[in-house]
């Protein structure tokens, strides 16, 4: 499986005696081997769904075992958090779109992408993060909302079931707003080149946040 290193870079300043123009910034893409960057993501993947089985498994039995089950009114801003989180993704295909090179013909072979795109990139990617940080502060003001209804961790099944699937998914999406945040400071930086597999496989992993979100607004819907 390729690879792809992406490696900003500037532009030499202008001779002396010649027209000073602006450095522009181009971003260089190195394809080579290498696709361990996208098998951990997806090894990763597929334990953080066991995890969440587990847990609504669980919830499932919890639910037919006791007589004390009440359904509980979700807070209506979690609607507004899920279109944040879908809008991110799309945010994110746009900073794909924008970064994508031509694909190399030979192992190792540079390809340039103008400065306009990665300026479009970088666009891009800060929507995607400041949308995952509104998601993750409506989801904190969904629990404030609970609490104000005296809806706690231990106040009874369904509030504990809330409180530990919507806890263990922000951690997860924080993770990914660490990822991402990562990979837009190393292309500001213009330092250090990195590979266009942790770029994808970081890619792959908020699209697979998204998806969980909504799996879980439909146990949250229909269960609690």
């Amino acid at each position: 499986m390729s690879s792809t290193i992406y490696q900003p870079v500037r532009t030499p300043p202008p001779a002396l005696g010649g027209s000073a123009l602006p450095a522009a910034r181009v971003a260089k893409v190195l394809s080579g081997a290498g696709g361990a960057s996208q098998s951990g993501i997806w090894v990763g993947i597929f334990a953080i769904t066991m995890s969440f089985v587990a847990f609504t498994s669980a919830l499932f039995v919890r639910q037919g075992s006791g007589a004390d089950w009440s359904h509980i009114a979700l807070p209506s801003i979690l609607y507004g958090n899920t279109l944040a989180l879908l809008l991110s993704s799309a945010t994110l295909q746009m900073a794909r779109r924008a970064f994508a090179a031509p694909p190399a013909i030979e192992p190792l072979t540079v390809r340039t992408i103008e400065p306009r795109a990665v300026r479009m990139g970088l666009g891009w990617l800060t929507a995607t993060l400041a949308l995952g940080f509104v998601f993750v502060a409506g989801q904190y003001e969904a629990w404030r909302q609970l609490a104000a209804q005296g809806l706690y961790l231990a106040t009874n099944p369904n509030s504990s079931f809330y409180y530990v699937l919507t806890a263990m998914h922000g951690l997860h999406v924080l993770a990914g707003i660490i990822a991402l945040t990562l990979v837009t400071g190393r292309i500001v930086a213009g330092r250090a080149a990195f590979r266009k597999s942790t770029f994808e496989a970081a890619a792959t992993y908020w699209h697979f946040m998204g998806v969980l979100w909504l799996y879980l607004l439909f146990i949250l819907r229909t269960r609690l």
